[in-house]
């Protein structure tokens, strides 16, 4: 068999492997998700399950119960009543030991997270990490880091630099916040890049959102 048949066969492989894995891989967390959350049924008494209301297994009920249950819960601490039961909840929970901890430092995350207000994971930075001339991607966190700030000279900011190719893990650092540079590319764009072992890579785009051209490199001038 000649080379030429040889990459064309090979350029097909490659073509059916980019739209099988990523349909592959989607599908298998969308299942795992839904697996994970029909197991929320298991808090309700087994003679009110719909597989024995129903009789049969039907998936992805959890995970309707699952949404019900959390907008039900915010429409109800939306109101006064619903915050006066949680503060009372709160209070409760604040008078137990190791449970106290837990559950004001999950939810102080949850807020810093989700909160109308705050700035974490809404941008991507470049830092010099782990040594200066290097550069790697980092997400803020955070600013005005109380008693750190106050030992140190320089306004410092809170960065994540997640490690590749699994973004949930990685480290929290305190970076001078003129030594960070910010970056047009949105989050979901980071995290591809990150996830992607830098081969995905979003392209800078100016204010008017058309994509920039690659800079071309002029070749080397001829020695006299």
């Amino acid at each position: 068999m000649t080379a030429k048949p040889v990459s064309r066969l090979r350029r097909y492989f490659i073509a059916g492997l980019l739209v099988w894995v990523p349909l592959v891989i989607t599908v298998l967390v969308i299942k795992l998700l839904v697996d994970i959350m029909d197991r929320t049924l298991l808090l309700i008494p087994p003679a009110w399950r719909p597989d024995a209301l129903l009789g049969f297994h039907l998936p992805g009920l959890g995970l309707v119960l699952t949404v019900v249950v959390l907008l039900f819960t915010g429409m109800v601490v939306a109101n006064l009543l619903g915050r006066k039961l949680v503060e009372g909840w709160e209070s409760l929970l604040s008078r137990i030991p190791l449970v106290r901890n837990v559950y004001s430092a999950s939810k102080q995350v949850m807020e810093t997270v989700f909160g109308s207000s705050s700035n974490a994971f809404r941008k991507v930075l470049l830092v010099e990490y782990p040594r200066k001339g290097l550069w790697t991607l980092a997400f803020l966190t955070g600013s005005g880091v109380g008693e750190v700030q106050d030992r140190t000279e320089k306004e410092v900011v809170t960065v994540f630099v997640p490690t590749t190719p699994n973004p949930t893990s990685g480290f929290v650092i305190l970076v001078p916040r003129e030594d960070i540079i910010e970056l047009d590319m949105s989050v979901e764009d980071g995290l591809k890049m990150i996830m992607s072992l830098g081969v995905i890579s979003p392209r800078s785009r100016p204010a008017n959102g058309a994509p920039v051209a690659p800079a071309k490199v002029a070749p080397p001038s001829a020695s006299p």
